[in-house]
C-alpha cells in the first residue's frame, strides 16, 4: 500500500462513520481517494450543477455550504476537519442544490460513492451514522465538541438549516401498484406497464404477497437485448427477493433503504416484511418528488401568504407533520427544532402582514415571543405572549412612535389569533401598552425587576427572561440580553426571589408516591403536568441558566445539558431533569393531540401500568432538584 494511502487512512479512522471500518478497509477506500486542492475562494461545486460520482471529506481548511435563498445567498454550514459534504449523490439523482466553497487553502478528500457504497450496506453502523445525520440537528455551532460530523445537502429555508427535515416527512407514493402474476407472459406484462405509463409492476401469489418484480430496466436489459424471448414468463426476469418497507415510512428512512440494497424501488406491505400484502411501491422518482415537499417548503409558502386565513391552515400542516412525527417515535427534542423554526415563521409573517397593512415603521423595533415559544417549546396551540422593543426616539417623537407600534402589535396579535394562538390571558402580548415600550423603558423595567423584586412587581413574570427574536432587529435583542445578564450578577436578592418563585408549586407526588391530583373542578381527579411537574423543571433551568450566565440557550432541555457543563459536580441531577422534561413534555403533547387542547389534565385512568410507572420515574429528579436550589441559592423564604 502507498504512504498516501496509508496517510489518508489514517486522518479518516479518526473521524465518523469510518472509525466503524477496519484499517484494511480503509485502506482499500483510500487507494481510491482523489486528493483535490482548493485555492481560497474556489467553488467545488455549485447550485445545480450535475452531482459528481463521489462525496467528499474536509481534510484541513473551511468549506463554506450556502444556498440562495431569498434571491441572497445563505451560509448554512461550515465545514471543518473530518467534516463529511456533497452526500447527495447517496440520496438523489437531481442536481446539487447548494453551493460549496473554499473559505481558505484547502484541502478536501473525494470518495467515490462506487466504492464506499458496499462499506454502508454491509456495515448497520455506518448506516446508522446516515440516519443519525438526518434525525439530529448536527449544525450546531456552539457544539465545539463534535467533529466529524455529516453536513446534509437538502435544501432547506433562509436563515436556519436542519438536517432533520427529511426525517421528518412522509412520503407520497403508489399506493395501487401494478401487479400480475408468476406465469404472465412478458409480451403481455410490457403492453399493461405501456398502457398505464408505468416502469415497474409487482410479481405476486395468489394472496398478493410479493415475490418479484420488474421494471424498466430489467425490460431493456433483459429483453431488448434479446436474452430472453418476449413470449417467456414474467417470472424469469423478474428480481428475486424484493425489498420491502412499512406503509409509513419517512423520505429520509426510505433513502437509506435504497441506498443499502442498491435497489430503485422498495414494496410497502402491510407489515414491512415480504410475507405480508403489496400497499404500494415507492421509486427513486417519489423520493425525489418529495424532497421538494416538507417542512422546508412550508416555511417558504407561510413567507408567501398573504393572509392569516391561509396562515391558519399552514398551521394546522404542523400539527399533522408533529402528530406523524410523535407516533414515529422521533425523539421529542427534533420535535421542537421543527415545530419553533415553522412557528417563528408563522408569527414573522403575521407581523409583517401587520406591517404591509399599517405602512414602514418609523423606528426600529423586535418582536420578541417570550414564554413556551421564547424556549422553542410550544408544540401545542396554546396562548401567545411578546413583548416589543423599539429604539429610543426624541421625546417629542415618542407618543406618536409607541402609538404606531401599538396598533401593529393589535394587528399582529389579532393575525395570530385567527392562525388558532389564543390571547394571553395574562395579557402578556406586544398589544398590551405595558409591554409595547422603547429600549430605554425596558432596560428600567428589568432593571427593577431584578434589582427590587417583590417591591411593586408582584406582577414579574419569570416568562420574560425566556425570549426569542421573530421579527426585527437583533441588536435590540442584544440590547435586552445584556441589561440582564448584567443584572444578574452576584444579585442574591434576585435569585432569592426566583429560587422560592421555582419552589412554589405543588409537589407532584404525595409521602407515599402517589399522584397529587385537583380534588375539585372540572378537571377532578385529574394530574395537573403542567403545573406540578413541567413548570418547576422550566423555572429550575431559567434560574440555575442566568446564575450561570449561560447566554442564547433558551430551551429548557438545552439549559440542563449546558449546566452539566457548567456545573459537572451535579451533571447526573442535570441530565437527569433534561431527560425527565422530554418524557413529561412527550406525555403533556400526546395527550394534547388527543383532546385537541393544551394538554395540561391527564387522566390517569386512561394510562396503562408501563406509563403510569414512566411518568412516576419521570418526578424522580425533582427532589434532588429542589435540595439543589436550596443549597446553591441558601434560600430563605421571600416575602
Amino acid at each position: 500500500m502507498n504512504t498516501v494511502a496509508e496517510h489518508i487512512a489514517d486522518f479518516l479512522k479518526k473521524y465518523p462513520p469510518f472509525d466503524n471500518l477496519t484499517f484494511e478497509e480503509l485502506s482499500e477506500i483510500a487507494t481510491n481517494i482523489r486528493v483535490v486542492n482548493l485555492e481560497k475562494y474556489k467553488t467545488l461545486f455549485q447550485i445545480d450543477d450535475k452531482l459528481h460520482d463521489c462525496f467528499y471529506v474536509v481534510a484541513s481548511g473551511v468549506i463554506h455550504l450556502s444556498v440562495i435563498a431569498d434571491a441572497e445567498e445563505t451560509l448554512l454550514n461550515k465545514c471543518h476537519e473530518g467534516d463529511i459534504f456533497g452526500l447527495r449523490p447517496f440520496f438523489a439523482k437531481n442536481n446539487y442544490m447548494m453551493t460549496a466553497k473554499a473559505r481558505q487553502e484547502c484541502i478536501v478528500y473525494a470518495i467515490p460513492i462506487a466504492t464506499f457504497r458496499p462499506f454502508v450496506a454491509n456495515n448497520p453502523n455506518v448506516l446508522d451514522f446516515l440516519l443519525e445525520s438526518f434525525a439530529t440537528n448536527t449544525n450546531n455551532p456552539n457544539d465545539k465538541n463534535i467533529r466529524g460530523k455529516l453536513l446534509s445537502d437538502n435544501v432547506v429555508y433562509a436563515d436556519q438549516q436542519s438536517s432533520d427535515l427529511q426525517y421528518f416527512q412522509s412520503l407520497n407514493y403508489n399506493r395501487v401498484p401494478l401487479t400480475t402474476s408468476a406465469d404472465a407472459i412478458i409480451m403481455d406484462v410490457a403492453k399493461t406497464m405501456a398502457e398505464n405509463l408505468s416502469n415497474s409492476i409487482i410479481i405476486t401469489n395468489n394472496n398478493s404477497i410479493p415475490i418479484g418484480i420488474v421494471t424498466h430496466t430489467d425490460m431493456s436489459t433483459k429483453i431488448a437485448t434479446g436474452r430472453f424471448p418476449i413470449t417467456a414468463t414474467i417470472d424469469k426476469i423478474m428480481t428475486n427477493p424484493v425489498v420491502t418497507v412499512v406503509e409509513n415510512i419517512s423520505l429520509a428512512e426510505a433513502q437509506l433503504v435504497m441506498l443499502k440494497n442498491n435497489v430503485t424501488h422498495l414494496i410497502a406491505t402491510s407489515d414491512g416484511t415480504n410475507q405480508s400484502e403489496v400497499k404500494g411501491i415507492i421509486s427513486e422518482h417519489d423520493l425525489i418528488v418529495s424532497q421538494a415537499n416538507n417542512p422546508g417548503v412550508l416555511i417558504k409558502q407561510i413567507k408567501r401568504t398573504q393572509s392569516a386565513d391561509d396562515l391558519k391552515q399552514l398551521r394546522e400542516r404542523l400539527t399533522t407533520i408533529i402528530q406523524s412525527s410523535i407516533h414515529k417515535n422521533i425523539p421529542l427534542f427534533h420535535i421542537y427544532n421543527i415545530a419553533s423554526e415553522i412557528n417563528l415563521a408563522l408569527i414573522k409573517r403575521s407581523v409583517e402582514l401587520a406591517i404591509l397593512d399599517l405602512g414602514s415603521p418609523p423606528a426600529r423595533f423586535a418582536w420578541l415571543c417570550i414564554g413556551s415559544q421564547g424556549r422553542k417549546e410550544q408544540l401545542l396551540l396554546t396562548d401567545q405572549d411578546s413583548i416589543l422593543v423599539f429604539e429610543d426616539v426624541v421625546p417629542d417623537k415618542y407618543r406618536e412612535v409607541k402609538d404606531y407600534f401599538l396598533k401593529l402589535a393589535k394587528r399582529s396579535t389579532a393575525n395570530l389569533e385567527k392562525i388558532g394562538y389564543s390571547l394571553c390571558p395574562n395579557g402578556h402580548m406586544g398589544s398590551n401598552t405595558l409591554w409595547c415600550k422603547s429600549l430605554t423603558d425596558w432596560t428600567n423595567q428589568y432593571n427593577s425587576w431584578m434589582n427590587t423584586p417583590g417591591k411593586n412587581s408582584n406582577d414579574l413574570s419569570s416568562i420574560f427572561f425566556d425570549y426569542e427574536m421573530a421579527f426585527g432587529e437583533s441588536k435590540i435583542e442584544e440590547a435586552i440580553e445584556n441589561v440582564i445578564y448584567n443584572n444578574a450578577k452576584n444579585n442574591t436578592l434576585f435569585f432569592d426571589f426566583l429560587g422560592n418563585d421555582a419552589l412554589r408549586n405543588n409537589a407532584p407526588l404525595s409521602f407515599f408516591k402517589k399522584f397529587i391530583v385537583e380534588e375539585e373542578g372540572p378537571n377532578k381527579d385529574k394530574f395537573d403536568i403542567k403545573t406540578r411537574a413541567l413548570l418547576p423543571l422550566i423555572d429550575s433551568a431559567r434560574l440555575f441558566a442566568l446564575s450561570y450566565g449561560i447566554k442564547g440557550v433558551n430551551n429548557t432541555y438545552s439549559r440542563f445539558k449546558q449546566l452539566a457543563i457548567a456545573d459537572p459536580r451535579n451533571a447526573e441531577i442535570y441530565i437527569n431533569c433534561a431527560e425527565a422534561f422530554l418524557t413529561l413534555s412527550k406525555f403533556r403533547t400526546v395527550e394534547g393531540l388527543k383532546n385537541e387542547d393544551a394538554g395540561q389534565y391527564i387522566n390517569l385512568n386512561e394510562l396503562n401500568k408501563l406509563d403510569k410507572e414512566r411518568l412516576k420515574n419521570a418526578l424522580a429528579p425533582m427532589r434532588e432538584l429542589e435540595e439543589l436550589i436550596k443549597d446553591k441559592f441558601q434560600l430563605t423564604q421571600f416575602s
